[in-house]
């Protein structure tokens, strides 16, 4: 099960996660320094970044304008992830030293593999043929899962984990592994809960990080006609109960149920109220209410048109994670 101490989730390694962080995904170079100064003001001590979303560096920036303010370092929970291109064993140490010096840190607190399914070694993020597909590399994930266990022991990073993986695939990595994943970070959110896998996860000692948490309508290939969970009426009920936003509520659902959340926004006053979860409490039944809004809507599968049709983007690829149940 996961131990919640205060707003925190308890890692096995016994570092304190806290519940609400700040995410950066689609967050502008321009705009996410200030994101992350404003949400470090505010009172977040957490910040979830990654290389693919290349704005390491101006994330840094931030992370520098409030350790110099007097914000200490060890009291922020900063996680990164590795990217697809980088699995090779002998690439990720590389790769990691490269987003710790893009962040400008000596040390990151969580360190994830970003996705199971891995690409072609090289400069390009997504590598592709002359026919516009995409360059895999079939880099088992146990073999990058070792590399990432000399990354602790080398002091680069506090704990290790994943994203993106599915139920069997954790399962494998826990059975090879000398150092357990302490993370999973996975898409979440009323309309696509995941419990499931956060299941497994709490009966793994593996703590779960809710990505996407308000369905991410802002996300690129996002459709006028697709469910938005923050148009929900049962959500609008929910917060005008408590005086506060849909956008709260979400939020609220997976911290109340041991989940980290790390919603992004780049709106100095959204990412303020994002944090303002924590002095009220859902009832039993308003849970089970929310609990009954699951409707299977994944927002954040990656695609591809073939053919004038939509379909997942990596099925092929031997590790691709969403066929399973969970």
């Amino acid at each position: 099960m996961t131990t919640i101490e205060g707003n925190n989730a308890v890692l096995h390694t016994g570092a304190k996660m806290p519940l609400v962080g700040l995410g950066t995904w689609k967050s502008k170079p321009g705009q996410v320094e200030t994101a992350v100064k404003v949400a470090l003001e505010a009172g977040y001590r957490h910040v979830d970044c990654a290389a693919v979303y290349g704005n390491e560096a101006e994330v840094g920036q931030g992370l520098k304008a409030a350790f110099d303010s007097g914000i200490a370092r060890e009291d922020v929970f900063i996680t990164s992830k590795l990217w697809n291109s980088v699995h090779k064993p002998e690439l990720v140490r590389g790769a990691c030293e490269q987003t710790l010096k893009d962040l400008g840190l000596s040390y990151l607190d969580l360190y994830l593999i970003h996705w199971p399914t891995g690409f072609k070694a090289g400069d390009d993020k997504f590598p592709r043929d002359a026919d516009g597909n995409l360059i895999y590399d079939e880099t088992p994930p146990v073999d990058t899962w070792k590399a990432m266990e000399e990354l602790v022991d080398a002091g680069l990073v506090k704990a290790i984990g994943l994203s993106n993986f599915n139920s069997l695939q954790i399962k494998e990595v826990v059975e090879n592994a000398r150092i357990k994943p302490a993370v999973l970070q996975i898409e979440s959110h009323p309309y696509f809960q995941n419990t499931k896998l956060i299941d497994f996860c709490k009966a793994h000692n593996i703590v779960s990080t809710a990505y996407s948490p308000l369905g991410s309508p802002d996300r690129p290939w996002a459709k006028e006609d697709e469910p938005k969970p923050l148009d929900d009426a049962k959500l609008k009920e929910i917060a005008e109960k408590y005086k506060k936003s849909p956008a709260q509520i979400c939020i609220k659902f997976q911290a109340q149920r041991g989940v980290v959340v790390i919603p992004k926004s780049v709106t100095p006053a959204r990412i303020k109220a994002n944090f303002e979860v924590f002095d009220f409490t859902l009832t039993d039944d308003e849970m089970k209410a929310i609990a009954a809004l699951d409707r299977g809507f994944r927002a954040c599968m990656p695609t591809k048109e073939v053919d004038g049709k939509v379909v997942p983007r990596d099925r092929e690829h031997k590790y691709y994670p969403f066929d399973a149940e969970f």
